[in-house]
């Protein structure tokens, strides 16, 4: 499939011998206190690029954030073990810059020869990366002829690595990672197999009342659980205990109801829930969300409504999930958002995109990641993608005319 814009993939670009920097998402999770990743999964993504630039003799740079350093330099939150990771699985000596530009960095670069891999330290110690700073993009685009993104989870995001760099390097394209996301993405906005549901799910209305909105003008149906149900429960009248419940955004709401009946947009909503007193109670108490108790918590969807969204998933051709349904990191408090993963594996005949995030999470964790149709690698990315926005990341890349 082409892609829109007239954006190259790497395979189209002459990178042999050449200094091709790939910004790739490395920000991945750690022990607490340790240096021990997690989940390698961002870094696993990855491999065909990099792989397929290596064949190919191009010295390759990579830039990556790794958490919050606010532009300064901190030690805990180094590339160093990532780099370690990398060369584990690639079997293959990579050299780490002390620093993301610089005098280090520039000799790090001036070192490579065809094949081989050098990594920026943490672009984020620097201020200039978040700032999209000229200064910087400019001196991240001299380490490089040729520029690839394969970080679709920094998509949304107009950083100096991301956005910034690209207009001063001749030539640029996407990385196998950053393709596969266009093209699956691209699909939920064109013309699709309807019914088209979109399920919704996590803590905040807050966060996802903007795709809400867009996806009403989408979908046929749209599935809401987890804790941002609560709030459109009690706009509905409902009383819904000591649940999570955003009163600042009850109003947005009732909005967004009034205007899926308007656009004739069905919005399923939780029947029953699996209360408990706290997160840490052991047994969950099913009740409907008509009889929930002053000093219960909705946690999880109930049986009930597991039924109900099981048979909406049932009969989509088009899917879009985003956010869990409960509280899936506690076992007692999974079954919601299992189920749900559950029915997009069971329906063969949808494309299921799954929108990155703890969606992504749950699915790995359910065995099931190679039964959907695609698995988004970044959440906020996939969500401003699906609302029709443009990502400067990706506008970055498109051939100016």
């Amino acid at each position: 499939m082409a892609l829109p814009g007239g954006i190259k993939t790497v395979e189209e670009l002459a990178v042999e011998g050449k200094r091709v920097f790939v910004r790739v998402d490395y920000n991945v999770p750690f022990e607490k206190g340790t240096k021990k990743i997690t989940d390698d999964a961002r870094i696993r993504a990855t491999l065909p690029t990099l792989k397929h630039l290596i064949e190919r003799g191009a010295r390759i740079v990579l830039g990556s954030h790794l958490g919050r350093p606010d532009g300064k330099v901190k030690p805990e939150l180094s590339l160093e073990p990532v780099a370690a990771k990398l060369a584990e699985l690639l079997s293959l000596d990579i050299a780490l810059a002390d620093e993301p530009v610089g005098d280090g960095a520039r000799k790090v670069v001036s070192d490579l020869r065809d094949g081989q891999i050098a990594m920026l330290e943490n672009l984020r110690w620097n201020p200039g990366e978040e700032a999209n700073d000229e200064a910087m993009a400019r001196t991240l685009a001299s380490y490089c002829d040729i520029y690839v993104n394969d970080a679709f989870g920094t998509a949304h995001r107009a950083h100096a690595s991301t956005a910034g760099m690209v207009k001063f390097v001749s030539e640029k394209g996407a990385g196998f990672v950053m393709a596969k996301e266009i093209e699956f993405l691209s699909r939920l906005l064109g013309k699709v197999d309807r019914p088209y549901v979109a399920v919704l799910g996590g803590a905040k209305v807050s966060d996802k009342i903007e795709v809400l909105d867009a996806l009403l003008e989408r979908v046929n149906a749209i599935v809401i659980g987890g804790a941002m149900a609560n709030t459109f429960l009690e706009a509905m009248g409902k009383k819904v205990g000591a649940s999570k419940v955003e009163t600042d955004k009850l109003a947005n709401a009732r909005n967004f109801l009034r205007k899926a009946v308007e656009k004739k947009v069905t919005v399923h909503l939780p029947t029953d829930v699996a209360c408990g007193l706290s997160l840490d109670t052991a047994t969950p108490t099913v009740v409907l969300v008509d009889h929930i108790s002053d000093h219960q918590m909705a946690l999880d969807i109930g049986p009930g409504t597991v039924e109900l969204f099981r048979r909406v998933l049932a009969e989509a051709r088009t899917v879009f999930w985003n956010g869990p349904m409960g509280v899936f990191e506690k076992p007692q408090w999974a079954n919601g958002t299992m189920a749900v993963a559950q029915a997009l594996a069971d329906n063969k005949l949808a494309l299921t995109v799954v929108g990155g995030g703890d969606s992504a999470a749950a699915i790995a964790q359910a065995g099931l990641a190679d039964k959907v149709s695609h698995v988004s690698t970044g959440g906020g990315a996939s969500l401003e993608f699906v609302q029709g926005l443009a990502l400067p990341g990706i506008e970055a890349l498109k051939e100016t005319k």
